[in-house]
């Protein structure tokens, strides 16, 4: 029994353990999930149901061998309303299919995208625990079968020609196709049914004439065309096309003139006046045309004004600060004297280089590193193939001076790319920071001018060409530059090399107007200004839009393009086109002018052709200004004058006039042969100077003892500049004559050791359009009077310098007190103040009249009448030359008792004879002591020339 028992727990406990392992076993049966591919693509055909699939549809599942974890039970598709259904064929292998529900039709719909997802079979019958795969994308593609057959989109075709005429096309017959695949849909050719007709048709439809067609043979063609798709398929109706032979006409643009001359200065001119369209009796719907005017070779791309870009940059509202980097050469500028320029075109500053050549900006001109923000703007002209090896061509380039080859900013051209390197000071922040942006431009390397502009503000640079504006389709980024002492070298055309001393990257073609201004950008209405043209087309009385024409300009308005369908309309339209240049004095020379147009039938079709019309505008040669400049070119001043603060006005009555001398015809007075006389008149304009130039003619300017002074807040107040060097000093900036006039008065000559001072000579230019209308050279000599105290004599002589002393000058204040002789202590009373301001006042007179009544009552001497010369400082001297001997000196006054005693009655004579001057101009008396004061007083006025009423 025990042995019994013993066997029984046994068993039972086999049986626990083996119902343990089956327990703990049966959690891991199904512990995988199926696997499917990630994407299907697959294939059906119209009007099928079977779908082909690549890769096949084939569910794994790890669990396997194991029946049910192992198996694949099925396949579930997610999407909406999808025609598909995917089944198993094989559990073990998992194993499936898609197809369709239903015929597919390709017309309806040519693909479809729907999910799929595997599942197995569990863990038993039931399908316990049973796990899905993830989700696959299956894209269907439903394949075309040739179903449908081509179709015309008209009923029929109708076109009109004219005889004698091969057209290359004179209408295009289209069909379609229903199929939904390229095979089947696209329509591959075309065919004339119709035999033995002097036509063909081409596999996209144009139908064009093989010959010659007359008018007297037939008027009237009728075909038959049907189409074939790319199956091969046949259109099921043809169609039919008519088309009517017209007789020969010659349409086109008549009443025109191949040349056209433009006289400056006279407005808006129209160039078609009486030109209108001849169609030929078609009947046209459209209408397109384009009036294009050629100025490329004149100046930059078009006429503009001429002044220096600084000027330019004013002239549009740029703020100030601008810095001209090819400035014209000047004794201020010199540094752009030995670049190849071209001065033949309107006096356009236009600079070469020719990949040998650049210029070193001086120090001082722009400070070496720009905070940002900054512009740069440049007129420039390249094109392909500039550079044999493709290298980079610099336009500006600012770079280590000595030691390294670091660029601290620099532009230039690579590939046709424009290139803007930007490397940023050391600061605190050592990031990266944008540094080189890239520009791929067709205008880099056409071989025209192009106006470029770049605004920048790191992180970004902002680039307009021509006025529009383009993005950087590359930006790199780069470290800042370290620290460093070394100075920088600013060139135009190259780029220094400081580490090997020498140029590289040179640039080949042209620049001007190279301009920098720091701490500010340029408005895009300034940018505009800059390029925009003084010449182009227009439109008279554009006020009035005639019905049905549509009218648009390009930017540059060079380019006029109208459209309508009324001919009458167009006709108004085009004879109110005109050519207009605003500037003053434009470019004289040849505009091209080339008109194209198309017209439509009813068809909108091309059913004529109308030939394009070329001709040219003549600009006429501009009545040249003469500029002149006139005033006092001789004066003497005292050596007083040219020491005090204020110095002596050089150019105090300059006038600036500007005439143009133009002929005209007039009718001789004679009845019997009337006749035609060619006379000149002459007469004053006013225009805008940019330019007066005041040069020193001899020695250079000594700047420790003579300058020019202006005053600065007048020059800032009209918008002008000056600068200034050893040579002269030069205004420039666009004004009106009379704002120069103004400046030219204001200049003062100031020399503070005049001593040595005899004589100094100026000389004075003014110009218009930088340099291109230039006045005459008006010179200026100044004398210096240099005075002394006197010592009178009997005889009215001054003595002999037998014995030279130190020269002691006189002057007179307002008042009327000497303030140079120590020893004369009496003031003058009021009264004898109002006789000195009215002798003043008619000093001229007061002299002549004397003379004579001194001739006639008293036969004088020959010192008397010398004497008399001396007190004749203001007579027109014009025709003399007065030469002063600062040397010269008088005796002392207290020499002798007997000296006295007869000066005193040469004294008294003359104050009789005063006297009976004053009497008569004045009929005032006074004591006999006031007229010896007076009398002193105008002596040393005498020595100090006052002639500014006088002419030279």
């Amino acid at each position: 029994m025990n042995s019994v028992r013993c066997k029984l727990c046994a068993s039972i406990t086999c049986l626990l353990l083996l119902s343990l392992s089956i327990v703990v076993s049966g959690g891991k049966v199904n512990k995988h999930k199926p696997w499917i591919e990630t994407t299907y693509h697959g294939i059906v055909t119209e009007n099928d149901i079977s779908v082909l699939l690549d890769p096949p549809l084939i569910a794994l599942d790890k669990d396997a061998p194991l029946r049910y974890a192992g198996e694949i039970c099925g396949f579930r598709i997610h999407g909406q309303n999808v025609p598909f259904e995917a089944v198993v064929v094989d559990k073990t292998t998992g194993e499936g299919v898609i197809r369709s529900k239903e015929k597919m039709d390709c017309e309806l719909q040519k693909e479809y995208t729907f999910t799929i997802q595997a599942y197995d079979c569990g863990e038993d019958p039931d399908g316990g625990n049973m796990k899905k795969s993830h989700k696959a994308n299956v894209h269907i593609q439903v394949n075309d079968i040739n179903e449908y057959a081509p179709v015309f989109k008209e009923k029929s075709y109708k076109a009109t020609i004219i005889e004698g005429k091969k057209y290359d096309s004179i209408l295009r017959v289209e069909a379609i196709d229903a199929d939904c695949s390229s095979q089947f849909s696209q329509i591959c050719s075309y065919e004339i049914v119709t035999p033995d007709v002097p036509f063909t048709v081409d596999k996209d439809g144009y139908i064009k004439n093989s010959e010659k067609i007359n008018y007297n043979k037939d008027r009237q063609y009728k075909l038959a065309v049907t189409a074939y798709d790319c199956g091969k398929k046949r259109s099921t109706e043809d169609v039919l096309v008519k088309i009517n032979i017209k007789p020969s006409c010659k349409p086109g643009w008549q009443g025109w003139s191949k040349r056209i001359e433009y006289e400056p200065g006279t407005g808006s001119l129209a160039l078609f006046p009486v030109m209108h369209l001849e169609t030929c009796d078609e009947p046209i719907t459209s209408i397109q045309t384009t009036v294009e005017l050629e100025t490329s070779h004149i100046g930059k791309g078009c006429d503009r004004d001429t002044y220096s870009e600084k000027s330019l940059h004013k002239l549009c509202g740029a703020a100030s600060g601008t810095i001209d980097l090819l400035p014209s050469p000047s004794s201020s500028t010199n540094w752009t004297v030995g670049l190849p320029s071209d001065n033949g075109r309107d006096s356009d500053q236009v600079f070469e280089f020719n990949g040998t050549q650049a210029v070193k900006i001086p120090e001082g001109v722009l400070t070496t590193n720009l905070k940002e923000p900054f512009t740069i703007s440049v007129w420039m002209r390249h094109g392909p193939g500039s550079s044999i090896h493709g290298d980079k061509e610099t336009v500006l380039c600012n770079s280590d001076k000595t030691d390294m080859n670091r660029h601290h900013y620099s532009l230039y051209v690579h590939n046709c790319r424009l290139v803007f390197l930007f490397r940023q000071n050391p600061s605190e922040n050592e990031n990266f920071h944008p540094a080189e942006f890239h520009w791929k431009l067709d205008q880099v390397c056409d071989k025209e001018w192009h106006h470029y502009v770049l605004n920048v503000d790191i992180p970004t640079v902002a680039l307009y060409v021509d006025g529009v504006s383009y993005d950087p389709f590359l930006v790199t980024e780069d470290y800042p530059l370290h620290h460093s002492k070394i100075e920088t070298q600013l060139v135009v055309g190259a780029c220094w090399q400081g580490g090997e001393f020498r140029m590289t990257q040179f640039f080949f073609g042209n620049l001007a107007g190279l301009m920098i201004r720091a701490g500010k950008l340029e408005s895009k209405k300034v940018i505009d200004c800059l390029y925009t043209c003084k010449e182009g087309l227009d439109l008279l009385d554009s006020g009035n839009s005639y019905k049905g024409v549509m009218v648009h300009f390009n930017p540059t308005q060079s380019v006029l393009s109208m459209e309508g369908d009324d001919i009458e309309s167009f006709d108004k339209n085009m004879q109110h086109v005109s050519y207009l240049n605003s500037r003053q004095f434009p470019t004289p020379g040849i505009r091209r002018l080339k008109i194209s147009t198309t017209v439509k039938c009813f068809n909108e079709e091309t059913c004529i052709t109308i030939p394009d019309v070329e001709g040219y505008v003549m600009v006429l040669q501009p009545d040249e200004p003469k500029i002149s400049l006139s005033g006092i070119d001789h004066f003497a001043r005292a050596a007083s004058e040219f020491e005090s603060n204020e110095g002596v006005p050089l150019f105090p009555e300059l006038k600036i006039v500007s005439t143009i001398t133009r002929e005209v015809e007039s009718e001789a007075e004679d009845e019997d042969e009337p006749t035609v006389q060619e006379s000149m008149i002459s007469e004053e304009i006013m225009h805008n100077l940019d330019m007066c130039e005041v040069s020193v003619l001899g020695d250079e300017l000594n700047a420790e003892q003579e300058s020019f002074e202006v005053d600065p807040s007048q020059l800032q107040q009209r918008g002008m500049e000056m600068s200034n060097s050893s040579t002269g000093l030069t205004i420039t900036g666009v004004n009106t004559m009379a704002n120069y006039e103004e400046m030219l008065h204001s200049i003062r000559y100031r020399n503070w050791n005049s001593e040595s001072l005899f004589e100094r000579k100026f000389k004075i230019v003014c110009s218009e359009l930088n340099g291109r209308y230039a006045s005459n050279e008006f010179k200026v000599e100044v004398n210096v009077i240099h005075t002394a105290n006197p010592v009178e004599y009997p005889n009215h002589l001054l003595a002999q310098p037998e014995f030279v002393r130190p020269v002691q000058h006189a002057s007179v204040d307002l008042s009327g007190h000497n303030l140079a002789n120590p020893h004369s202590s009496s003031v003058v009373p009021s009264a004898a103040t109002v006789v000195i301001v009215v002798c003043v006042s008619f000093l001229v007179f007061m002299i002549i009249l004397g003379i004579f009544r001194i001739r006639a009552a008293h036969q004088r001497t020959m010192r008397d009448q010398e004497n008399g010369k001396e007190n004749e400082m203001d007579w027109d001297d014009s025709a003399l030359t007065i030469t002063v001997n600062p040397m010269e000196t008088y005796e002392d006054q207290h020499s002798s008792e007997d000296e006295e005693e007869e000066e005193e009655e040469e004294s008294e004579e003359g104050d009789e004879e005063d006297d009976i001057t004053s009497a008569e101009s004045e009929s005032s008396e006074e004591e006999e002591g006031e007229q010896e004061d007076q009398q002193n007083v105008n002596r040393q006025q005498q020595l100090e020339w006052d002639d500014s009423t006088l002419t030279y």
